[in-house]
């Protein structure tokens, strides 16, 4: 068995060594990050172990790289009636029906953390529907679902329903932004094939 210390004989090639997994499928040079985006990765690396391959893919463009995870902090992070669970619910039920790889191994670990239920974590990801769900987040799940599928036929009543589940007005948009969020960044890993971090599929089993 060859061992690190075995030299290759002469007109031997020397054994290759593994490539790290690829972020995505577009070969983008990483570009010079501000201050800011230097501390946030530090900041992943610190509190997650790893930065997230998403925030990888948009390194190539600082600008952007800022919009997005601004976006992103704004609408699952900062203070709302939706619950941190609840918002990770929704980028699930979407990236579901999108069949978003990324987005189901990422925000499905997400859900596993917050909840403490692996099962739970599984079965957004698989069919939100055959989860014993709360009338309040069945009627969330299903009003980010028909977003999703359907957007031109979302009214009044769909709107009426989730008030009738005990939601606000204010409630209600931050459920349209975060769907509609999960919508774009759906498209956007399918389109350049981002793939998830390793560490997402062993959390929280």
């Amino acid at each position: 068995m060859a061992t690190k210390h075995d030299k290759p004989k002469v007109g031997e090639e020397p054994a290759k060594q593994d490539a790290p997994p690829a972020v995505m499928a577009l070969s983008l040079d990483p570009g010079a990050l501000s201050a800011e985006n230097q501390a946030y990765f530090e900041k992943c690396q610190e509190k997650l172990g790893f930065v997230p391959n998403v925030l990888a893919s948009y390194a190539h463009d600082d600008a952007k790289l800022s919009a997005f995870a601004a976006f992103y902090n704004d609408l699952m992070l900062a203070p709302s009636g939706l619950s941190k669970l609840e918002r990770e619910m929704i980028a699930v039920a979407v990236s579901s029906v999108n069949r978003c790889y990324y987005c189901l191994t990422a925000h499905g670990a997400a859900v596993r953390q917050l909840s403490g239920d692996p099962v739970l974590g599984e079965l957004m990801v698989m069919n939100y529907r055959a989860a014993a769900l709360s009338r309040r987040h069945r009627a969330m799940l299903d009003f980010a679902v028909k977003l999703t599928e359907t957007p031109h036929l979302i009214g009044e009543e769909d709107r009426a329903g989730l008030r009738e589940a005990g939601f606000s007005e204010r409630d209600i948009w931050d459920i349209g932004a975060v769907a509609a969020f999960y919508n774009m960044s759906n498209r956007m890993a399918s389109a350049v094939d981002m793939r998830p971090n390793a560490d997402y599929h062993r959390q929280a089993r």
